[in-house]
């Protein structure tokens, strides 16, 4: 597959990242190299890896604990005191081996190491290659609060292997696939179509959707890339999602969801507010809603829920002067930024997805 470029970064695919980071390996004079894994990326993802690397470099692996939950500045902390105590300079490489807690938290411990160092991302779960790691957002949570601590600053490569996806259990498989069918709803209506018949999808046709994905979000992130006007369209579906998923992280009588369940919930909701405000097609609505339904199972969210996941809306990232903005759709592939929504019909949002 075509290698796509910008000028801050390039995405690889496949084995040709693979030549190029060994290239880039060559042609540049780094002191030592870093590559930072969870549990269970570095079990089943970093002998492939390893196995790819033609380096003489002095190599450091560094782990950390997998999931959402460890996602913090604590984590950040640990990863810093082991890079300075073996060693880590300002012309030291950090490579991210993982999926979307691992790109994130590991671009944002580069991007502040000794005031910056520079890093490449090899996603290993299909969230993160068509999302996470593609578009220089890094960061942590706050507690539960989701990705309030980062910053944009892209690494130097995207190495893009879907032979990582044969490692991946299938609620996190599905958990990717919701953002691809973002990408569809937000930008490009026959895009979103190719995912209406599922059955019929192979393991080629998910390799051309991966690219197709990542080529979407490269297009937005590249028109806008601190987020001021287009880059908020890619939140479709978050605002509500990530109040949602920090709701269930928070209370531990909730089985965690996975960042694609959650949004999966936050896009069908905003779908029909999007109904209500913009006059969104109600037959375009219900396939979206059956479309989901299909790929995740319902959850339940009561009645008693709503007012402390309403709360939550007030950190959201999008947010500006006490506003809470949501990103809706006019129509599949038209969104439309900065939406006022009411509690009222919030509420009524929340008895959609009930229904």
């Amino acid at each position: 597959m075509t290698s796509i470029t910008t000028d801050a970064y390039a995405v690889h695919f496949n084995q040709t990242g693979y030549n190029q980071l060994n290239n880039y390996l060559r042609d540049n004079h780094f002191s030592k190299l870093f590559i930072i894994v969870d549990t269970n990326t570095h079990q089943h993802c970093l002998p492939l890896f390893m196995s790819k690397l033609e380096t003489n470099l002095d190599c450091e692996i560094i782990e950390i604990d997998p999931g959402e939950a460890h996602k913090n500045i604590d984590t950040c902390v640990g990863v810093w005191n082991v890079l300075s105590e073996l060693g880590a300079d300002r012309k030291s490489l950090i490579i991210n081996v993982g999926g979307g807690v691992v790109t994130d938290l590991g671009g944002f411990v580069a991007c502040t190491f000794k005031r910056g160092l520079k890093y490449i991302n090899v996603p290993t779960s299909l969230l993160a290659m068509v999302d996470a790691s593609v578009g220089g957002k890094t960061g942590v949570d706050l507690g539960a609060l989701k990705n309030q601590i980062g910053v944009i600053a892209s690494g130097d490569m995207v190495i893009v292997d879907t032979s990582y996806l044969n490692t991946l259990p299938q609620n996190h498989l599905k958990s990717g696939l919701a953002e691809m069918l973002k990408h569809g709803l937000i930008f490009d209506a026959s895009y979103w179509n190719k995912f209406l018949d599922l059955n019929n999808l192979t393991l080629d046709d998910l390799d051309t959707l991966i690219h197709q994905s990542v080529e979407i979000k490269n297009t937005i992130v590249t028109e806008d890339p601190n987020e001021h006007g287009i880059r908020k369209t890619l939140n479709f579906g978050h605002t509500l999602g990530h109040a949602i998923e920090s709701y269930f992280l928070s209370n531990a009588d909730r089985e965690e969801l996975l960042h694609g369940e959650a949004i999966a919930i936050g896009m069908i909701m905003e779908a029909y507010i999007s109904s209500e405000l913009l006059r969104f097609p109600k037959d375009d609505l219900e396939t979206i809603k059956e479309t989901f339904f299909k790929i995740f199972k319902k959850v339940a969210i009561e009645p008693t829920d709503h007012d402390d996941i309403i709360d939550l809306l007030k950190y959201d990232k999008k947010n500006e002067h006490g506003n809470i903005n949501f990103v809706l759709l006019e129509k599949i592939g038209t969104p439309k930024i900065d939406c006022l929504v009411e509690n009222e019909l919030l509420i009524k949002a929340f008895e959609f997805y009930r229904s």
